[in-house]
């Protein structure tokens, strides 16, 4: 949202200290917060008009109103988008400087929702066969499959709709110094950052992290609940009250993913710095002290 309202101030990208694992996983929290969703239209606009100022130079510095009009419009399309198919999640938060056709989309959105079905089949026909473990066991590793499936279509997914980042590279972008980034925030018409080009070990990086994010977010939304619950139905009070199963279930899984999203999100940094030596040829050296940085995408 914010890209859209005028004045060439750049707006700091986190309050909190994103080099760090538990900075990213507040700024993680901050970004993903609920609330959003409850934010009026005219609260709206008051956001909007103190990003303006700011971006005008007519705010000085960055208040704890100003952090929370930053985060508003943004939060709320992620937040709806966040409850939609992986595909399109993916799809909005990759690397856009290689974009995918609505045919590949299309491709890949059928390749990942076949995987993800063929897994849940053939777990949910392999369990009872297991002759060997316990009725119990038999039935953790039954609630365990729906994990097993989505996981594994998670990370399929990121990298059927981000491939192409992977075969045509993504852009890389030059580290600035402190002394080059406090320039340029004070500044009201500083151009955008030139990209150096394109590397495919960058986009390679950046999408293994990201499907390694999304295994690590669905492993506590998908284990813990059931694992729970196979506790919670051997209570006297639950078995007592059969409707409440699936009540204290949905429950059990709002609250794991509340806890488990910023966590996953924090793994690795959005914007990643790296140092140019560790890609192709044409970016060593580049960047202050030979880094450079790429967005990852979520």
């Amino acid at each position: 949202m914010s890209a859209s309202i005028p004045g060439g101030r750049d707006l700091p990208t986190s309050q909190y200290n994103l080099s760090t694992y538990w900075g990213r996983v507040r700024h993680a929290a901050d970004i993903s917060d609920p609330r959003t969703l409850l934010v009026s239209s005219t609260g709206l606009e008051q956001a909007k008009g103190l990003v303006s100022s700011y971006k005008q130079n007519k705010l000085p510095h960055m208040t704890p109103e100003l952090w929370s009009a930053k985060k508003t419009g943004g939060t709320l399309l992620w937040q709806i988008g966040n409850q939609s198919l992986n595909v399109a999640i993916n799809n909005a938060n990759a690397n856009k400087s290689t974009p995918l056709s609505t045919s590949q989309i299309a491709k890949s959105y059928l390749m990942a929702v076949s995987a993800s079905c063929s897994v849940a089949l053939g777990l949910n026909a392999l369990v009872p066969r297991l002759k060997k473990i316990s009725p119990n066991t038999r039935l953790i590793l039954g609630r365990l499959v729906p994990f097993a499936a989505v996981a594994s279509a998670s990370a399929l997914n990121v990298f059927l709709m981000r491939g192409e980042e992977i075969r045509r590279g993504i852009d890389v972008y030059p580290v600035l110094s402190e002394e080059e980034r406090a320039k340029r925030e004070q500044s009201e018409d500083a151009e955008p950052v030139q990209s150096l080009g394109k590397s495919k070990k960058a986009a390679t990086l950046a999408v293994g992290e990201t499907a390694i994010s999304r295994v690590l977010n669905a492993t506590p939304i998908m284990v813990l609940p059931p694992l729970i619950l196979v506790r919670l139905e051997k209570t006297k009070w639950l078995q007592a009250r059969p409707r409440m199963v699936t009540p204290v279930n949905l429950g059990l899984v709002l609250a794991t993913s509340l806890f488990a999203l910023p966590l996953a999100l924090a793994a690795f940094p959005q914007r990643q710095a790296i140092s140019g030596s560790k890609l192709e040829e044409e970016f060593h050296g580049a960047g202050y002290e030979g880094m450079v940085e790429f967005n990852r995408g979520m």
